[in-house]
């Protein structure tokens, strides 16, 4: 593999051995960089060189995707960004995983609760992918979407879940800081991580966005879990009567879900996704 990520020769070795298709593995490397872009539209030779191919081979790609709908481009033509196709395919994922089904309704029950924001998020990588939010009804509140990706050590989502795994997985840092509150050093994030252990969920305060305090509580259907849910407050409306409201409420969710989810002796007959 290519320092730009593009597979040297025609093929390269892909998971259990099995050739990697070259063009199939180009086209989901030009549809991610697109997505990570968010509104900030490329340019053919933006894009022909962040992923190191000819600019007449980005050229026929981008064409054939633009065809298909999952890249779109402005009147002149020179602009590109992720199509709408890729919100579909996204919905239909989001639709057919199970575990996202269970724990929908439990997002409701917990927002009604603390009429706070309430997030269900899956470990990707060294990444949190948010699957579902419930905002909160309050004026002042937090701002989160469905497809947001945040560092898992900046959150408490992703410290919940980090904290599920051995500090030996933990990467070297120094690690990206979101706000001056985040952690940068391997050190203090193993620290953090302890404590995460002792008391059962994580707390981020202010690491991942300034103002914002969130409560994470790793979903154990999974060893070790990949899904996490989560509660976020608004520092100027959290007191320590509300903080403790929220974790007491926070843990009787989880354990409603882990009760029903499968595999727990509760739903049944849903496909285990790796």
């Amino acid at each position: 593999m290519s320092e730009s990520g593009v597979a040297s020769g025609s093929e390269a070795a892909g998971a259990g051995g099995v050739r990697e298709v070259k063009s199939a593995a180009r086209t989901v490397e030009l549809l991610e960089l697109l997505a990570a872009r968010g509104d900030r539209p490329a340019r053919l030779q933006e894009l022909a060189d962040e992923l190191g191919v000819p600019r007449s081979s980005m050229y026929a790609l981008l064409q054939t995707l633009i065809g298909r709908g999952w890249v779109r481009t402005d009147v002149t033509g020179s602009l590109y960004g992720i199509g709408i196709h890729a919100l579909l395919t996204g919905t239909g994922y989001l639709d057919s995983d199970p575990r996202v089904r269970l724990v929908r309704p439990y997002l409701d029950e917990a927002s009604e609760a603390l009429g706070e924001t309430i997030h269900l998020g899956r470990l990707d990588g060294r990444d949190v992918a948010y699957l579902a939010t419930r905002e909160s009804h309050e004026y002042l509140r937090t701002i989160s979407r469905v497809g947001r990706r945040l560092p898992a050590h900046v959150g408490a989502l992703g410290k919940a879940l980090l904290a599920e795994r051995p500090d030996d997985e933990l990467p070297e840092g120094p690690y990206e800081a979101l706000t001056p509150r985040s952690h940068t050093s391997r050190e203090a994030l193993r620290a953090d991580l302890a404590q995460v252990r002792a008391r059962g969920h994580s707390v981020d305060r202010e690491e991942g966005v300034t103002g914002i305090v969130g409560f994470g509580f790793a979903l154990r259907y999974d060893h070790p879990a990949q899904d996490a849910i989560s509660c976020s407050v608004p520092v100027a409306r959290l007191s320590a009567e509300h903080e403790e409201r929220i974790v007491a409420v926070m843990r009787e969710i989880r354990a409603k879900i882990e009760a029903t989810a499968p595999g727990a002796g509760g739903a049944g007959g849903a496909v285990n996704w790796r």
